[in-house]
């Protein structure tokens, strides 16, 4: 065979392998993560939620045109998040905009179309050699399905700086939120959470700017336990926000046998009955509120101790300082900031959580099999004053003592996960017997699996409001800091992860790692590193061609 032939069925065989490569790559797909934090592997649940897509899911993101370097970044990578996400399934397909673009009247339109739905823009000021511009953009995505629509925040921070460690937070989080909203798309019937009243919590407008968020995805009420005789299964979950009166033995029965079918309950519990207005006029003797709920806590694995946080890593308030009226700002040891540590996906990458006089929370052994992960904890500077406690602001005048604050890493809010004991076993009385019956609903001593969340501070989900009982503030906006704390952030992810039947929220846990340049060693080290990526490539080169030159005389010369 001559070498000409040999060379047609080289080339023949060589292109019907590469048709056959690409037919195959047409039906598996495949691909390796070389990634420490593989950040380019989806999660199981997201997966699955992409390969069962029945209808075409459009992402509109409001990414495009003139962006900051940081925002370039989040850009690319959510270019490569829906890249990755059409890889699993077909149905996904989506576009990048530029809605600050064109001309004012456009632009002006399009701001205005946009806020309806709550989709605001971000002013940066960048300074220039010889001026200084302004930058507006926005950092929404739009997700689209069978003709609802939710749009989706992709910085994971209420305004604030979108510096280096938000950005690398909000690519860690892409998949999560995109995940999120397509999974809420597809559910037609909207979850229901309620708040219990009647013993004093909070009102719905002091709840007021929570129930607002969430209520796009939840359906939002009320309930009181008194003119009920039971709790239905239809509440997926109910919120207990800083009841201030004393639960029935009827109303804990109720809450019982709720979480023994399968209930969620967040308790957001004040133990102790002070606050920061009380304090302004005189001392202030802080008493426990007598709630009747310690045996019921204590029965599920948590009990809230009678007692005050004080933490040196904490929140201002302001104060007059002369007779004139001048005011000045103190660090107030009362109101702590938990900065999250735990790989928990309700509060992994999560900015710090402003409590006001909160309490702690111990964890308690249960007869049934029953998991507490401390999801908020005190800073390891912190400090305990039990009841009764005499509250006043003569504890400014002083510089705090450092062995004092000795008690590092109080427990704050633990996450119950299991089956739950119930109170009542052993002690039904012949009234909760009737209205058993009543329902035709049998008493239940152990509890399906389900989980509570137990938070030592009632004001965690407290919003401030004006003269007209209207919401003026975000949850976790502290006035003195001008500062939004992300209160309201950690409280939906705890109910998405309550009430996550698909493993969605399981994505929060991605871990996609900022490597920043080391520039002392990339000066020390700028001659080695242009020598080794400019002159070895030549050198290279160059051996090789000519090794290969002399391989090819020995092997031809006559």
């Amino acid at each position: 065979m001559s070498r000409r032939t040999q060379a047609f069925i080289i080339l023949a065989l060589s292109i019907i392998i590469l048709i056959a490569i690409n037919v195959l790559g047409a039906f598996f797909f495949g691909k390796i993560d070389l990634t420490e934090e593989k950040r380019f592997t989806l999660t199981e649940p997201t997966r699955n939620l992409l390969t069962n897509l029945d209808e075409v899911v459009y992402v509109q993101v409001l990414l495009d045109g003139d962006l900051p370097a940081g925002i370039k970044r989040l850009q690319t990578a959510t270019q490569e998040m829906l890249a990755d996400f059409r890889s699993y399934s077909g149905y996904v397909e989506y576009d990048f905009v530029n809605p600050a673009g064109g001309t004012v009247e456009e632009i002006n339109a399009n701001r205005k179309e946009l806020a309806k739905d709550g989709i605001m823009p971000n002013n940066l000021r960048v300074k220039e050699a010889d001026e200084t511009r302004e930058i507006i953009f926005y950092t929404y995505a739009i997700v689209t399905y069978k003709n609802r629509s939710m749009p989706v925040n992709l910085v994971d921070k209420d305004g604030g700086v979108l510096d280096d460690f938000t950005i690398n937070n909000s690519i860690s989080l892409l998949e999560y939120k995109l995940a999120n909203a397509i999974q809420k798309l597809q559910t037609y019937k909207k979850p229901v959470i309620a708040f219990t009243q009647g013993h004093g919590e909070l009102t719905e407008a002091q709840t007021g700017d929570f129930r607002r968020t969430i209520s796009q995805h939840y359906k939002v009420g009320n309930f009181n336990l008194d003119s009920t005789s039971v709790i239905s299964t239809e509440v997926d979950a109910i919120i207990i926000a800083k009841p201030r009166g004393p639960f029935s033995d009827r109303d804990k029965f109720l809450i019982d046998q709720y979480i023994m079918n399968g209930g969620k309950v967040i308790w957001l519990i004040d133990r102790m009955a002070i606050n920061l207005d009380s304090l302004y006029q005189k001392d202030f003797l802080a008493l426990d509120y007598p709630l009747n709920l310690e045996d019921q806590l204590f029965k599920y694995g948590a009990r809230i101790e009678p007692n005050l946080v004080l933490d040196l890593q904490c929140t201002p308030i302001q104060l007059e300082i002369d007779a004139n009226g001048t005011k000045d700002q103190f660090q107030w040891f009362y109101h702590p900031v938990a900065l999250p540590t735990s790989d928990h996906p309700i509060v992994k990458n999560m900015d710090g959580i402003n409590f006001l006089f909160p309490s702690k929370v111990d964890t308690i052994k249960t007869k049934t099999p029953v998991q507490k992960t401390v999801l908020l904890a005190s800073s390891d500077k912190s400090r305990e004053q039990y009841s009764p406690v005499r509250v006043n602001f003569e504890i400014l005048r002083y510089k705090p003592d450092p062995d004092k604050f000795n008690k590092p890493n109080i427990p704050l809010a633990v996450l119950l996960e299991g089956e739950f004991p119930s109170l009542f076993e052993g002690r039904v009385s012949q009234g909760m017997n009737a209205m058993l019956n009543e329902i035709e609903q049998p008493f239940k001593a152990t509890s399906t699996p389900t989980a509570q969340l137990v938070i030592g501070d009632g004001d965690l989900i407290k919003n401030l409001i004006n003269k007209e009982n209207q919401p003026v503030k975000s949850a976790g906006f502290n006035q003195f800091a001008n500062y939004t704390f992300a209160n309201k952030n950690f409280l939906i992810n705890a109910i998405e992860y309550m009430l996550d039947g698909g493993g969605i929220i399981d994505a929060r846990g991605r871990d996609v790692k900022l490597r920043f340049l080391n520039k002392e060693k990339a000066d020390a080290e700028k001659t080695y590193w242009q020598l080794f990526n400019v002159v070895l490539p030549i050198v290279l080169l160059v051996l090789f061609g000519v090794i290969y030159n002399w391989f090819r005389r020995r092997k031809y010369a006559f």
